[in-house]
């Protein structure tokens, strides 16, 4: 059995992450649309209906967010902080709301380019802070704290000031930002996807995809934001006010309606971690052989919550070594050598009966659904599961 993941081509890219990538279109031609028909909308309708109406839902939605949060966290940390941070936002989306009615009543459009005062723009940046420390927690549990928040808010701060006694115009510096944090959390994604790779056999449990598309909204909002820093348009904020209204809907959505099995669980594992000890060790060929039979006889693979500590059923040792087990014997990590396992057993299925439909050959073989299985089939393979079942006759 083939044990290697091998190089991502442009194929299986585009069906591992296909979704994501719809969903960054679409937003995308939205925001696009939106800041077509916006210079059209009259002014007046604007200032006295629309935009009210956009900063009262964004109140609105972040006290909300703020109080189910904190009547639903379940102990769990990133919850009780996601309380905290959608509090932080209503206080900062009201008290920007009071001072931008005070501030156009006396200056309502700003005349030249470079029209966002600098309070707007170390709001706006403050914001994005609140917005990216979810993600951040995310891939790395425990770090966001009001710490770590003051540190990363602080160069705000300093620019701000700095900008008051300089002759110089360092305002789109607190435009850029934003979009340089959305680019640092990224690369977080990386060391976060191993560590579910190296002990999970479904990604589906996992946050990766969901944190691509937040990330991916907040870098739209990025963009958007920096190009307000040049924009003149009197209904400027129009297409910023609806795309942040439909983040905090659609993220505050999805933090109170899906687990986060990745975090729930991590806890539990290292405290079990700390039973297990490899003070007698056998040879990785006797582990090997063992792990080979139970998973020929027992095949635990088609469970789809399948992990790699329940390894442990056959293979008394931590999760370090069990991972580096895997690894060191099959060159690759746990997640592609329980894919693998999957992918010849939808193989042997779809051999004995072609006409099989997909929903039962995902299931049988331990997807969590057929379009995970069907994903998963044609990254590996470099085929639809029906194409295949054409070329093999």
């Amino acid at each position: 059995m083939l044990m290697g993941g091998g190089k991502m081509s442009i194929r299986k890219f585009y069906h591992e992450y296909k979704s994501e990538l719809g969903f960054g279109f679409v937003l995308c031609m939205a925001v696009a649309v939106s800041y077509l028909i916006s210079p059209y909308i009259p002014e007046d309708w604007f200032r006295s209906i629309i935009s009210p109406l956009q900063n009262s839902a964004n109140c609105a939605v972040t006290v909300i967010f703020a109080w189910l949060f904190a009547r639903h966290n379940e102990g769990i940390r990133i919850r009780k902080l996601c309380a905290w941070l959608a509090g932080a936002l209503a206080i900062i989306f009201i008290g920007g709301f009071i001072a931008r009615i005070k501030a156009e009543g006396v200056n309502p459009v700003a005349e030249g380019a470079f029209s966002f005062e600098r309070w707007e723009l170390m709001f706006g940046a403050i914001i994005a802070w609140i917005l990216l420390a979810y993600p951040y927690e995310l891939l790395r549990p425990g770090c966001v704290t009001l710490w770590s928040s003051m540190m990363r808010i602080l160069p705000v701060i300093l620019i701000g000031a700095i900008d008051y006694y300089v002759p110089w115009d360092l305002r789109w510096m607190l435009a850029a930002v934003p979009i340089i944090w959305v680019g640092l959390i990224f690369f977080h994604l990386r060391s976060y996807r191993k560590y579910c790779e190296e002990n999970y056999s479904s990604l589906e449990d996992t946050d990766e995809r969901w944190v691509i598309r937040y990330l991916m909204m907040m870098f739209v909002i990025g963009i958007s934001y920096f190009h307000l820093y040049f924009s003149t348009e009197t209904n400027r904020l129009f297409t910023q006010q609806w795309l942040m209204f439909f983040v905090l809907v659609y993220s505050g959505e999805k933090i109170l309606f899906r687990s986060n099995a990745w975090m729930e669980r991590k806890e539990k594992e290292d405290m079990e971690d700390q039973l297990f000890a490899n003070g007698s060790l056998q040879p990785d060929s006797e582990y090997k052989a063992a792990l080979e039979q139970w998973m020929e006889t027992e095949k635990p693979y088609l469970n789809p919550k399948f992990c790699l500590l329940d390894m442990r059923d056959v293979l008394p040792l931590n999760r370090t070594y069990l991972s580096q087990l895997i690894k060191n014997t099959y060159g690759c990590n746990f997640y592609q050598f329980i894919t693998n396992y999957r992918i010849e057993e939808a193989k042997r299925l779809l051999r004995e009966n072609p006409f099989m439909k997909m929903q039962d050959v995902a299931e049988q073989s331990g997807f969590s659904s057929p379009t995970v299985f069907t994903r998963i089939f044609a990254k590996e393979t470099g085929f639809l599961p029906s194409e295949w079942v054409a070329n093999s006759q």
